[in-house]
């Protein structure tokens, strides 16, 4: 049953964002919305609510149909209110005086604590706000769910809790969300559109096989190209030679098959599209300055404790090896983040910590918290680049601009740039420190999909030694070449991630 009919929808804003988008939505559809940052996603979500007028094309909807949107951010005026309250106002005066136990309902469904249901939302993790926000939208039941990037700073439980409540919702509640989680794609979804500013194929597949297909149509798109414009070479040299031929012999039949030669390699030449190249959102590269030590960090049992000195667990004897790409797994509150902060400090400060954890003195550390806090929000771009290193203004700019940073976005405060561009900021100056090992807490948290792909790319090119903690399960499974994993107070090393991703999803 069809619920949502969009044809021919286009968005301009300074450029196409979209167009000629066509999309049938259909009772049990789960469908993936897959764009680079700030290419649309939020846009055609708006669109399908009524809230933003398209530039081109419509939408139609079956007659009395509800949409529900889970928007990315909580409205400021909610705020200061409690968690339960924010759901329960959700719901028309009368359904909520009368049928308060919808709200119940829901947040059982999404395991809520009761100690949780009365705080403030402004109190809560933003995880805890994301679930609160979708509580909101899902408690008056509407028929078509929108979901603007579900998992931004979920940790793993609450993303995998989050897969199980979207596959056991009923069946025939469509579902559209946008993401840049390939592995959440793949456990929700089972159709892909892949938003363009031209043509914005769709397959009735999840992310994975779905990206597979557009590669090879866009592999075949670039090879038809190719044929196409060497055709049109090909008749534009036999139409040159025959006109020659012409003019010399005064054959008048010979001008006109030169003119139809002509017209031919213009035809082909018109409809001839060379294949989809996505604008870069800002290349993202790394360097590796090496270093001679095979051990780069030793581990002697160390105790690794809350700031009260609660011990959360003990590391055992580990070494951190030359091209060792360390993955940290643990649930949340285990203490990840509390081993990556004193690994940090053993190397930029070993007069400060006990002999439990030693560095070899040749270390560089390049350091990315996944708060982006090394990033002032009052400062500039260019000013970052400029105070930190010693390139000129003509240089800083360059390679800003490289990073995808136009120069009004260089003179910018940081707190005005959009997450996905703090993180490419964050990676440009992690290259420009040099360093020969990565500590890196969340790295994927703001980059989208490409983002993703180029930094698993460059870690892996340049044989990069680093320590991570992600909770993104295609970059872990990407990137990692050793797993230690936090268990029973102990930090243990195990063969692959996939025991500890399935006991999270079970809720072991």
């Amino acid at each position: 049953m069809t619920l949502i009919n969009i044809r021919n929808l286009g968005v301009t804003l300074g450029n196409p964002l979209f167009s000629k988008l066509n999309l049938v939505v259909n009772a049990g559809d789960r469908i993936g919305l897959v764009a680079a940052n700030g290419r649309g996603k939020s846009t055609l979500l708006a669109c399908i609510t009524g809230a933003l007028e398209p530039s081109e094309g419509e939408i139609t909807k079956a007659r009395g149909l509800t949409v529900g949107h889970v928007a990315q951010n909580v409205p400021p005026a909610l705020f200061d209110t409690p968690f339960y309250d924010a759901v329960l106002q959700a719901l028309p005066a009368d359904q909520a005086e009368s049928e308060s136990w919808r709200v119940d309902v829901v947040l059982e469904s999404l395991d809520v604590p009761e100690a949780m249901r009365g705080r403030p939302l402004k109190q809560l993790s933003g995880g805890w706000q994301r679930l609160a926000m979708l509580a909101r939208t899902w408690v008056s039941e509407p028929d078509v769910l929108l979901l603007d990037e579900p998992t931004n700073h979920l940790d793993l439980e609450k993303i995998a809790q989050l897969e199980s409540w979207l596959n056991a919702l009923p069946r025939d509640v469509p579902v559209i969300l946008s993401s840049h989680d390939r592995a959440f794609l793949d456990a929700t979804t089972n159709r892909t559109l892949f938003l363009r500013p031209e043509q914005s194929p769709v397959f009735t597949l999840p992310y994975t096989r779905a990206r597979a297909a557009l590669d090879e149509a866009d592999a075949s798109e670039a090879r038809r190209y190719e044929r196409d414009m060497k055709v049109a070479e090909q008749l534009r040299k036999q139409a040159a030679k025959l006109n020659n031929i012409g003019i010399n012999s005064g054959s008048d039949l010979l001008v006109v098959k030169t003119k139809q030669l002509r017209q031919r390699a213009e035809k082909l030449e018109d409809a001839a599209k060379p294949a989809h190249l996505e604008r870069s959102a800002g290349a993202i590269r790394l360097s590796n300055r090496g270093t001679h030590a095979k051990v780069l960090m030793t581990l002697e049992d160390a105790a690794v404790t809350t700031p009260d000195g609660t011990l959360l667990f003990k590391t055992g004897r580990q070494f951190i090896c030359q091209g060792d790409r360390i993955v940290l797994l643990g649930l949340n509150g285990a203490g990840k983040s509390r081993l990556v902060s004193m690994l940090k400090q053993a190397i930029e400060r070993p007069e400060t910590v006990r002999d439990s954890i030693k560095a070899t003195p040749s270390l560089v550390l390049g350091y990315g918290d996944q708060a982006l806090a090394d990033l002032a929000d009052t400062d500039t771009p260019i000013g970052t680049i400029i105070r930190r290193f010693d390139v000129g203004d003509q240089r800083a700019r360059a390679l800003l601009a490289g990073a995808g940073m136009t120069i009004d976005m260089q003179a910018k405060p940081i707190g005005q740039l959009s997450g996905g561009q703090k993180a490419r900021l964050g990676m440009l100056v992690l290259r420009l420190t040099e360093p020969n090992f990565y500590l890196l807490d969340e790295p994927t948290n703001h980059l989208d999909i490409d983002g993703q792909e180029a930094l698993e790319s460059e870690l892996m090119a340049h044989e990069a030694s680093c320590l991570l903690v992600s909770h993104d399960r295609s970059f872990v499974r990407a990137v990692g070449n050793r797993f230690w994993l936090i268990e029973k107070k102990r930090l243990v090393e195990v063969e692959s991630p996939e025991g500890f991703f399935a006991s999270v999803g079970s809720g072991a």
